[in-house]
């Protein structure tokens, strides 16, 4: 038994070796077309989106309608800058 399976085991290792390279360059052929190169058509959905407004779904209603409410807003800071006010002392 020991002597059939010292004859399988550089089978099955090759084997492997094999299905793990062939996975690789299917993997990195992928990468490499995701790269735009000269002369390629720009697809619509990954155009560029320069210029087009973006809005946060946190800024909806449940209508779906930009909320008129006011909204909250925090501003971190370091030490070393001035406050706002001349007399507020944060």
């Amino acid at each position: 038994m020991p002597v059939v399976l010292s004859k399988l085991l550089p089978l099955a290792y090759g084997a492997c070796f094999l299905a793990l390279l062939w996975q690789a360059f299917r993997v990195m052929g992928r990468g490499y077309a995701a790269i735009p190169r000269p002369g390629d058509q720009p697809s619509g959905a990954q155009g560029d989106r320069t210029g087009r407004l973006t809005i946060h779904p946190e800024l909806l209603d449940e209508d779906g309608q930009l909320t008129r409410d006011d909204l909250l807003t925090v501003r971190f800071s370091g030490d070393n800058e001035q406050p706002a006010l001349p007399n507020d002392p944060n």
